[in-house]
């Protein structure tokens, strides 16, 4: 009779590994039909922010240029920022001419280049704060398989202090982190994405050669 025992375990065995894979799998189906991504939807919701902020940037930029030229003068070099992006020239109007350029200038800025020295720094303080924040999301990958794992997501949440109990579901993970997003980007907060970018350091994240080419993709 013991001989039947040996092969009667491994099938239960067999049987087990069976049913928890179906049940993974069954989750993981549920999830993505519901259409809880939170890596995917958070990065597509800073992404829609950077390409406001670009463009915004890019007329601050141009403009900032013209009224300089207008001086004779050449333009102060731009703030440190954490990430740079440079606009090409003229991008951000559609093929004027420089006098129709101008006078957009000059209905955009009407207190001249004081006006546009101040909208061209905060453009880039706005822009700088998306970047980065796009950058931690990657970051926040750590095998870059662009989906979070639990242990990804929960050091996510608490390295920018929000609550990252498992029960609270992903829909309410991914508010809270857009919804943060959103605060900081507002607040120009970029010492507080700093400080969560040291917390993922601290737990052995990185800054991957697939995050530099996912983020030189979202900066072009």
């Amino acid at each position: 009779m013991r001989k039947h025992v040996a092969p009667t375990i491994c099938a239960m065995f067999l049987c087990f590994c069976a049913i928890t894979l179906a049940l993974i799998s069954s989750a993981t189906a549920t999830a993505r039909s519901i259409g809880i991504d939170i890596f995917a939807q958070l990065t597509q919701h800073i992404k829609r922010q950077a390409d406001t902020d670009k463009q915004a940037f890019a007329i601050a930029s141009q403009c900032m240029n013209v009224f300089y030229k207008q001086q004779r003068q050449k333009p102060a070099p731009p703030a440190v920022q954490q990430i740079a992006w440079i606009p090409s020239e003229f991008s951000a109007f559609p093929a004027a001419e420089s006098d129709a350029q101008e006078a957009d200038c000059r209905k955009r800025y009407p207190e001249g280049l004081d006006a546009v020295r101040k909208d061209f720094q905060r453009t880039q303080a706005l822009l700088s704060l998306s970047l980065t924040f796009y950058e931690f999301a990657l970051v926040g990958d750590g095998d870059d398989n662009s989906l979070y794992s639990a242990r990804e997501l929960h050091d996510i949440l608490v390295a920018l202090d929000l609550a990252a109990e498992p029960s609270l579901g992903a829909a309410a993970h991914l508010r809270a982190l857009t919804a943060q997003f959103d605060v900081l980007h507002e607040a120009r907060g970029m010492e507080a994405l700093m400080t969560g970018m040291g917390k993922l350091y601290d737990q052995g994240y990185r800054v991957t050669t697939a995050d530099k080419a996912h983020l030189n993709r979202v900066m072009e």
